[in-house]
């Protein structure tokens, strides 16, 4: 092996290895938007008891958990405002609806670029014994910045086994190249009964 031949063997073998660092990067931590970890603004609606709460995330990010007419809306900012105006506080799921109170951060190294939310939309169609409608489970998986927040794929809990590793798949693939009111949300696994009142118009 030549001088030449040697020092671009070295070079594909330090671009292999940072390319396997970088993947190897990949990771979860959680935060919580539990109530009692957050800070309400202002008081709840007395007409309808909607409210309004900022929770703390990571690397300086904020978490905006908005309620109203039994329907909640989740988005990310570095600040109360910014995230107001991202795209993912203006989704709203048809259904009543709620997000569970623990979040999953995906982060390359100490930078996070999605996060995995759980949510329960209610199946008027599946009422229980006392006439109220049971719920389905879906992850959401929304993109970070930089860039616009907004949810980049859902995928249905019960009707996907391994729903949680699909989620940190399709975040991980999906997110970072997602362009929000361009790509549509991606489906992934199979489609479920919460996916579809999810995704009804």
């Amino acid at each position: 092996m030549n001088r030449i031949t040697a020092i671009g063997f070295a070079v594909l073998m330090t671009c292999i290895g940072l390319s396997r660092a970088d993947a190897q990067s990949l990771g979860s931590s959680y935060t919580s938007t539990a109530p009692k970890d957050c800070r309400q603004i202002g008081k709840p609606s007395a007409l309808d008891g909607s409210s309004t709460r900022v929770c703390p995330g990571k690397d300086g990010l904020i978490v905006l958990i908005a309620e109203d007419d039994l329907r909640e809306i989740v988005s990310v900012g570095r600040s109360r405002k910014a995230a107001a105006e991202e795209p993912a506080a203006k989704v709203w799921f048809g259904p009543f609806n709620s997000s569970e109170t623990t979040i999953e951060w995906r982060a390359a190294g100490a930078k996070p670029f999605a996060i995995i939310q759980r949510w329960h939309i209610a199946d008027n169609s599946d009422p229980d014994k006392q006439g109220r409608p049971n719920t389905k489970a879906m992850l959401v998986v929304t993109r970070l910045p930089p860039g616009p927040v907004c949810h980049v794929a859902y995928v249905d809990a019960a009707a996907n086994p391994k729903a949680n590793e699909l989620a940190r798949k399709a975040a991980d693939d999906l997110a970072r190249g997602f362009a929000c009111g361009k790509d549509e949300v991606k489906i992934i696994g199979t489609r479920g009964r919460a996916v579809e009142l999810a995704t009804m118009r």
